[in-house]
Parts: structure tokens; C-alpha cells; sequence
């Protein structure tokens, strides 16, 4: 599985996804929020600019010849109210006030220059009774006395609506934009990990492969075209360790094979001389290099030829012909054999050949390592399980796995073997689905446990009561 770590390229590609999330939220709600400001004030101007022309709208020419503004009732009545914080001044082309609200305004305007058809801006401090603000325009207007120059302004709270609701906006964006963020960082994820699955499979499957199924190769269909080229180099790395594995395994099994032979003519030649100490070690050494030959034969087959492991098998039944068949060999080595038998028909799933194989292993390393006069015990229980029990020296817990390695001896080890047994059983029961495992013997020695899948059609009363008979 990925790690969510910073290590994991989902993650580094979540937050490099978040970062990029917040600088185009971040750019995007200030390029809003600057527009909205912007437009709240060309909205402004433009209101502005409409009110003069309203007021240029209402200037006349009295019988005198002279400009006059003729306001209606309303209009005049909201301009000298000034509650609303409105202002005017409107000068005629000599720069003469025609009218203005308040009259002080007219006072300030007058000093201005005349206003041209292009609006100019101003900003009034402190002005009027009140103290107030006042941001206005000036702007040259036709009307029927000819150009007039038009001058606006409204106090600047008058406006604090539009301000108001702009920063209501403000806080409302705040508090979305970390729930967008996260939205579409979630959303960023779920695609980046749905994107990443093809590598995923891909790499539990590398996972897989073991020196016992070099013939897997990794799918290279759906994957994107960066990853596809390192999946591509990956199998043909493979296809090279498959070849290299084929070799060697032919290798040793032509090695063996060709052994059997002249060791069968030594082996026959030996066992028609006589001699005295030196013939028997020679016999010795020859029938420890059978033993290697045969193992090496079997590891080879293991290696090659899938194992059917269909048939069902009684437990009890392999453990008992296991224990008859070395109990002699293990009365010549000064050891007994005990079976305890489960008292139930105990089915299991297997190939019995090789699970013979796997115990006889176990029980040749059990007679090797245990004191003279001691008992090796071999038991069976109904969830698959047989166990093989030794006086021996026991075994190192920082060993336990070491020894299921091929060609691994550890430094109590003796020279009769290899280093293969173990190896062998390790393979054999890899083969059934099933597990080994040592431990303690309390009282000292070890205790080997081989667990195998049960059959379906287990566990039945079986004829003989249990027993426990020494071979």
C-alpha cells in the first residue's frame, strides 16, 4: 500500500495541488473583491455625473437675460435638506454662481477654475456645520444659458452602504475559501489516488514475485506513459532472472543427477570391503553425500514441478509411517521415537509424499541434535497441525528464521548436513499453503510446528483411541 507520508507522491502531489488552490483562490477573490470596489465607484461617478446633468437640465433664462436654476419642489427640497449629505454649485461660463446648497458651497466653488467637459475630482475636509466629508465632481454641462460648469459632491458616509455590503462579501469570501480549498483538495485527491491505482496494482504485484513464481510479469496495460517504460525495463529485468534461475536449477539438477551414479558404484563397492575404522569413516562420508544428492535433487524438483496438493490426506496416518519408518535408524543413533496419535481422523489438504518428506526432515534434524538416551516426540491435533519435540540444544530466537535458509548452518551446527533439510520443509509446506514454525521446549530443546489446510471432511472419531507408543 502507499504511505501518506511526505515521502508519497499522492501526498506531494496533494499539497502542491493545495498550494496551487490557494494562490488561484487567493488571486481570484482579490481580483473580485478590487472589481467590486472599482465598480462601486464607477457606479458612484456615474451617479455623480447624472445628477449634474439633472441639474443642468433645470437651468433657464429669465427676462433679464440672466441664468437662474429652477428646481422642482422635490429635488429643491431634498438639496436643502442636506440630511442626505447632497451638495451643489453651478457657475455660469463668467464663473458667476447661478445657484448653489448650501451657499457656502458656492463660496468654496467660486475660487475654482471652470470646469471642463472632462470631470475633475475633489474632496472637500471639514466643510459645513456638521464637519463632514465630501467627495464630488465638477464637470462642464450644456444648458439652455449655454456651457455651465456643474459641481456635485455627497458626504462620504453617504455611501456606506455600498462599502458595507462589499466588506459583508469580504467575510462571507473568508470563511468559503478554506471550505473550497478543502472541497476541491478532497476532490484532488480522490482523482490523484484513482489516477494512481494502475501503480498500485503494479507494485503490489511486484510485490509477489519471488525466486518461486519468476514466471509473473507486471501488467503494462492502463498505465501512464511516464510509469510504462519503468514497468517494460522491470519485466525484461525479470525475464533475465528467470533465465539465470532456469540455469542454475537445470544446473543442479544435472549436477545431482550425474552424482547418483558413481556414488551408487562407490556406495556398492564400499559395502562388499572389508576394513576396519577408516572404511567405516569412508562409508560414512559417502552416505552423507547421497544425503546431499538427494537433496539437492529435491530441492531441484521443488524448484521445477508445482507440487499437486489436492488429495486428502490423514494426518495420522503420515505421522505414523514417518515414525516407523526411522525408528530403527533412531534406536541405531541411541534415541527413541514417541507418537501421539490426536484420536480423531484428522484430514488435510496435501501432497503426502512430500509431506512425509517435510516431517522425515525434521525428525532426521531432531535425532541429529538430541542427546543420546533422549525422545523425540511427534504429535498430531485436529486444526492440521503436527509438531515434532527434541531434547536438543534448542534454538537461538535471532536463528528461527535464519535456519529455513538454504545452505544456512548455524555455529552449533554439526557436519552431517547441508543445510537443506530446513530449506526443504520451508519450500514443501510453501507449496501446501500451510506454515513452520520453532519454538521452546519447555525443559529444554525445540519444538517444530507444521500447520496444514484442513479438508473439508476433517476431524471425524477416528477407530483407535489416542496413543502414545514408543517405536
Amino acid at each position: 500500500m502507499f504511505r501518506l507520508g511526505f515521502d508519497s507522491l499522492q501526498m506531494r502531489l496533494a499539497v502542491r495541488l493545495a498550494a496551487l488552490y490557494l494562490l488561484a483562490t487567493a488571486v481570484a477573490v482579490g481580483v473580485l473583491i478590487y472589481r467590486a470596489y472599482d465598480t462601486a465607484g464607477t457606479l458612484n461617478e456615474r451617479e455623480l455625473t447624472s445628477r449634474a446633468s439633472d441639474l443642468a437640465r433645470y437651468v433657464s433664462v429669465d427676462a433679464k437675460g440672466t441664468a437662474v436654476l429652477n428646481l422642482p419642489a422635490s429635488l429643491a427640497a431634498a438639496y436643502s435638506s442636506q440630511s442626505d449629505g447632497n451638495i451643489f454649485a453651478v457657475r455660469g461660463a463668467d464663473g458667476r454662481v447661478i445657484a448653489s446648497s448650501p451657499s457656502t458651497f458656492g463660496e468654496v466653488v467660486r475660487r475654482w477654475p471652470i470646469a471642463t467637459d472632462d470631470p475633475s475630482f475633489f474632496h472637500l475636509k471639514d466643510f459645513g456645520d456638521r464637519s463632514d466629508e465630501y467627495y464630488g465632481l465638477s464637470v462642464s454641462q450644456d444648458s439652455v444659458a449655454g456651457p455651465i460648469s456643474v459641481s456635485v459632491a455627497r458626504a462620504g458616509g453617504a455611501d456606506f452602504l455600498v462599502h458595507a455590503l462589499l466588506q459583508d462579501f469580504a467575510v462571507d469570501i473568508a470563511w468559503v475559501i478554506p471550505l473550497f480549498v478543502l472541497i476541491t483538495l478532497a476532490i484532488g485527491v480522490l482523482v490523484i489516488r484513482s489516477g494512481l491505482k494502475s501503480i498500485r496494482d503494479v507494485s503490489e504485484a511486484a510485490g509477489n514475485i519471488g525466486p518461486s513464481n519468476t514466471g509473473m510479469r507486471l501488467a503494462d496495460e492502463g498505465l501512464p506513459s511516464e510509469v510504462a517504460p519503468l514497468v517494460a525495463a522491470f519485466n525484461r529485468a525479470l525475464e533475465r532472472l528467470a533465465q539465470g534461475f532456469a540455469v542454475q536449477r537445470q544446473f543442479t539438477a544435472n549436477a545431482a543427477h550425474e552424482l547418483r551414479t558413481p556414488l551408487a558404484i562407490i556406495t556398492a563397492a564400499l559395502d562388499t570391503m572389508e576394513g576396519g575404522d577408516e572404511l567405516t569413516k569412508l562409508k560414512g562420508d559417502v552416505a552423507r553425500m547421497n544425503r546431499l544428492v538427494e537433496q539437492l535433487l529435491r530441492v531441484a524438483r521443488l524448484d521445477a514441478i508445482a507440487l499437486d496438493v489436492s488429495e486428502s490426506v490423514d494426518l495420522d496416518q503420515i505421522a505414523s509411517d514417518v515414525a516407523g519408518a526411522m525408528a530403527p535408524w533412531a534406536l541405531r543413533q541411541g534415541r527413541t521415537i514417541a507418537l501421539v496419535e490426536s484420536g480423531q481422523r484428522i484430514l488435510v489438504k496435501g501432497n503426502a509424499y512430500a509431506m512425509s518428506d517435510a516431517i522425515r526432515n525434521i525428525v532426521e534434524n531432531a535425532i541429529a541434535h538430541a542427546p543420546r538416551g533422549s525422545e523425540i516426540i511427534i504429535s498430531t491435533h485436529s486444526d492440521g497441525r503436527i509438531e515434532i519435540a527434541d531434547r536438543g540444544p534448542g534454538i537461538a530466537a535471532d536463528e528461527r528464521t535464519k535456519i529455513f535458509d538454504r545452505f544456512w548452518r548455524g555455529k552449533m551446527a554439526s557436519g552431517h548436513g547441508a543445510g537443506l533439510g530446513l530449506a526443504i520443509v520451508r519450500e514443501i509446506m510453501k507449496a501446501h499453503r500451510g506454515t513452520v514454525e520453532v519454538r521452546d521446549n519447555p525443559g529444554g530443546g525445540s519444538v517444530f510446528a507444521l500447520r496444514f489446510p484442513l479438508s473439508e471432511t476433517s476431524n471425524q472419531p477416528a477407530e483407535r483411541a489416542p496413543a502414545m507408543a514408543a517405536l
